[in-house]
C-alpha cells in the first residue's frame, strides 16, 4: 500500500540533495510516487505552455535568489514570460497597495487592467447570505465578486494576473476561474499586516492557541 507523504515533518531533506535512494523515508512521495513525478517532469519537457511558465518562473528565481523583493521577483517573471498586460485581482481594503503596485508594473512597462473584489456593489442578501455571513450591521454589505473579477480580466486579455489580498476562499475561486496563469502578491491577513507566516513563526509563543 502507498503510504501519504508528509514531506512537511522529513527529517532528512534528501530531494535537495539526490541521495533519496539512499536516505529518503518510508513516506517520501519521490519514492512511492516516482512514476507521477517522472510524468510531470516529462510534461515540462514537452508541453509548450507548462515549459514557457516554468522557464520564466526558474530563471527569476536564479536571478533573483536572496537579492529581490516578491514585487521585483513578479516583475522579472512577467518579462521572462514575455506578457505584456497584467491583471491585478485586488481587495478592496487594500486598493491603496494595489495603486503602488499598478504604478510600479506601469513604469516597467506594462499594461495595467485591475479589478475590485466588491464589483458591481452586489448585497450579500442577493445570493441568499443570511445575517451570519456579514461582517457589520449595516443594512448593505457587499458580496466580494471573485468570479466576475476573472471573467473581466478574462475579458480585458490579461496575460498574468497577479493576485492582491483576496479573502482565504475567494482567492480559490479566483484562480480556478481565471484563463492567464496567476501569482499572489499579497496574501491577505487583518491582523498580522499581511505577513500569515507570522502566526506560524509565534505558535509557541503569542499564537499558541493555533496548537491548542
Amino acid at each position: 500500500m502507498v503510504k501519504d507523504p508528509f514531506c512537511a515533518e522529513c527529517p532528512v531533506k534528501a530531494c535537495t540533495t539526490n541521495t533519496i535512494q539512499e536516505d529518503a523515508p518510508p513516506f517520501c512521495p519521490s519514492r512511492s510516487f516516482s512514476e507521477m513525478v517522472d510524468s510531470a517532469a516529462e510534461e515540462f519537457r514537452t508541453d509548450p505552455e507548462l515549459r514557457k511558465l516554468m522557464f520564466a518562473a526558474t530563471r527569476a528565481e536564479a536571478e533573483g535568489y536572496l537579492r529581490w523583493t516578491r514585487v521585483e521577483d513578479t516583475i522579472a517573471f512577467a518579462r521572462n514570460l514575455g506578457v505584456k498586460r497584467l491583471g491585478i485581482a485586488t481587495c478592496a481594503g487594500l486598493l491603496q497597495e494595489a495603486a503602488i503596485a499598478a504604478k510600479v508594473f506601469r513604469q516597467r512597462g506594462f499594461k495595467v487592467i485591475s479589478v475590485c473584489c466588491k464589483v458591481g456593489a452586489i448585497d450579500k442578501s442577493e445570493i441568499g447570505l443570511g445575517p451570519e455571513a456579514r461582517c457589520s450591521d449595516k443594512d448593505f454589505e457587499p458580496l466580494c465578486m471573485p468570479l466576475a473579477q476573472a471573467d473581466i480580466l478574462n475579458e480585458c486579455g490579461t496575460e498574468l494576473n497577479v493576485m492582491i489580498g483576496l479573502c482565504v476562499g475567494h482567492d480559490s475561486i479566483f484562480y480556478k476561474r481565471s484563463k492567464a496563469p496567476v501569482t499572489t502578491l499579497i496574501a491577505k491577513d487583518r491582523v498580522l499586516a499581511h505577513n500569515p507566516v507570522g502566526a506560524l513563526y509565534t505558535s509557541n509563543m503569542y499564537y499558541r492557541k493555533l496548537l491548542k
